[in-house]
Order: structure tokens, then sequence, then C-alpha cells
């Protein structure tokens, strides 16, 4: 399995109606910000990002909805160069190859954006709404993405919830159970939608945790959705590049400069981030609480929807004011 591979790290989530919720964009860190909020504004916020190649239409709204009742407000949004954010659509594809060059060389990244840049534009979006502080909660490329924005940004930060994520750890593999993933190419940058969407099936079914294995109609269905929504191939790319760049990067000595409370997530059937990835990262912030999954790949299934809440709202009410 090439570094490709990881050019779609999808979570699967089941999406219902909200009348609670408001959508918009704004500008922020000079690019347009696609974004949705769930609960009443003058509550604690928690931010969740997303992973590579992910809407915010992949969260799923059951997890929003159980921050909510828990007395959060929840903003959701998509990264840059996703969905209806702003699109680097003159940067073309990448060049994996001398991107992971890059990083083992300790040079910048041959690309249009880093994950630090994807960090700025999370705070620009708190910025933008008038949010000073709020619980930082990130899973995959989002999850190394709430890491920088906790170790840059710590004014910014109440707490951190860091999920399938690595912290660059050297020597750890880049993807943890290749012989689990589809052995065919991911589709090229001019596929047609419907090779796309037969390939993100195969996909989500292989990253599932065995013990959660999503039903495929459903998995048509929401693949469906969000390429009705934005399709952009090449945008996936992109993302999944500079999600390869910050696996290599080794953040380990900023990560322990992290003073909020932090519970760090993975499922101890993660075929794509090693779950010894996970271990680090906790072993590296201070205090951390460290949940191991059991049964649980690389994705959000339905029936673990209040355990992950769980680990979000352990870590948010350590780091703000008491939940009601």
């Amino acid at each position: 399995m090439t570094p490709a591979g990881m050019t779609w790290l999808l979570c699967v989530a089941l999406v219902l109606p909200s009348p609670a919720s408001r959508a918009g964009r704004v500008p922020a860190n000079g690019i347009t910000i696609a974004y949705e909020s769930f609960g009443a504004a003058d509550r604690e916020t928690v931010l969740l990002i997303a992973g590579s190649g992910m809407q915010l239409t992949g969260w799923p709204r059951e997890l929003c909805h159980e921050l909510v009742e828990r007395g959060y407000r929840v903003v959701v949004f998509d990264n840059r160069d996703i969905g209806l954010s702003t699109k680097f659509e003159d940067a073309g594809i990448p060049d994996f190859a001398a991107v992971a060059k890059a990083a083992a060389e300790g040079r910048p990244a041959p690309l249009p954006y880093t994950l630090y840049d994807m960090a700025a534009d999370a705070v620009g979006l708190l910025e933008a709404l008038g949010i000073k502080q709020a619980h930082i909660a990130g899973v995959s490329m989002g999850g190394m993405i709430a890491q920088i924005v906790a170790t840059d940004y710590p004014q910014r930060t109440l707490s951190l919830t860091t999920m399938m994520a690595s912290d660059g750890k050297p020597g750890l593999p880049i993807i943890a159970k290749p012989e689990r993933l589809p052995q065919i190419p991911p589709p090229g940058p001019d596929a047609g939608r419907q090779a796309y969407i037969d390939y993100q099936v195969k996909m989500r079914l292989a990253i599932a945790g065995p013990k959660y294995v999503p039903n495929e109609q459903d998995l048509i269905r929401r693949i469906s959705r969000d390429v009705e929504r934005s399709f952009c191939i090449p945008c996936e790319a992109r993302q999944s590049a500079a999600s390869l760049f910050g696996a290599l990067e080794d953040r380990r000595a900023k990560l322990a400069t992290i003073r909020v409370p932090t519970v760090v997530v993975h499922g101890d059937e993660d075929p794509l981030v090693p779950v010894e990835a996970g271990r680090d990262v906790a072993a590296h912030i201070p205090a951390a609480e460290l949940r191991i999954i059991p049964g649980m790949g690389h994705d959000i299934p339905q029936a673990l929807v209040t355990t992950v809440a769980d680990a979000i709202s352990a870590a948010a009410s350590r780091g703000g004011r008491k939940r009601p």
C-alpha cells in the first residue's frame, strides 16, 4: 500500500436533520470556511476537526446532539480544500514521494498548505464566530490538527481530545495493517463519481472495526450524499499529502508543552493509524488519559457515539466549568 492509499481516510457517519443547527460560511485565515453550529451560542464550545477528505457532514449528528444534551455548543466545519470551504484547485496533484522525502530530510513540505495552516484555519473560524476559547477535538488528520491547535494556540484551548491520530514518532508504520485494506488503486483525479463511490464503499468497509461493520447500503447513501454536496478527488489528495507530511513530523516535544486536560482515543482494531501511535501521544502529553476502545477501527460507528462523547466530555468537564 503506497502513501496515496491514505488519500481517503473518511469517517463513517449517519446524518440526521437538526432544526437547532445553524450553518454558514465565514472568512477565516485568508480563506472561506463553511461551518455548522449546534446548541446555544452562550455555552462552552466543542470544536470538532475532521479527518482527511472528510466533510463536516461526516460527523455523526448523534454525536453533535449528544454533546449538546450534555450542555455544550458544537461547531463542525469543512477544512480547507474540501466540502464548501475554499479549494486550492490550481495546486494540482501532490507528489507523495516528494512529500515523504521532504519530511525525512526535515525540509519544508512541497505542498500548498500544511496541518499548521489548517490549525490556523480552525482558530480563525473561532475568531470569526466570536469564540475566545474552545474544547478542541479531532479525528485522524483532524486529531493531528487538534494537537497543533493545543500546542500553538494554548490561549484558545480549554481541553483536547485527539482521536485515531499520531504524533510523528519515528519508526511507526504509515499504515498499520495494509493487508486489511482493498488491494486496488484509488480512483485517479479524473475518475467519475460512481468509481469514486465504489472505491469509498470498499475502503470504509475495510477500515471499520470487525465488531462494527457498517451496512453497505447505508454507506452508499452517505457517500452519495457527500458527493452531491461536493466532489473533488485532487482536493482529497492534497489533504492526504498534508496529513502524510504531518504523520512523518515528530511533534512529541511540542506535545510535552500541553497543559490542558487531554483524552486520547484509539481503536485497538485501527488498520490505518497504529494503536501504538495513540499510546505514544498519550505518553507525551502531561497527565493525558488514554482510552483504547475494543473493536473500534478507523471510524466512529453508530454503536460507539456515546463512547466518543464520553471521551470528549471527560476532557471538557476538566477543562471548563462544570456541566449541569
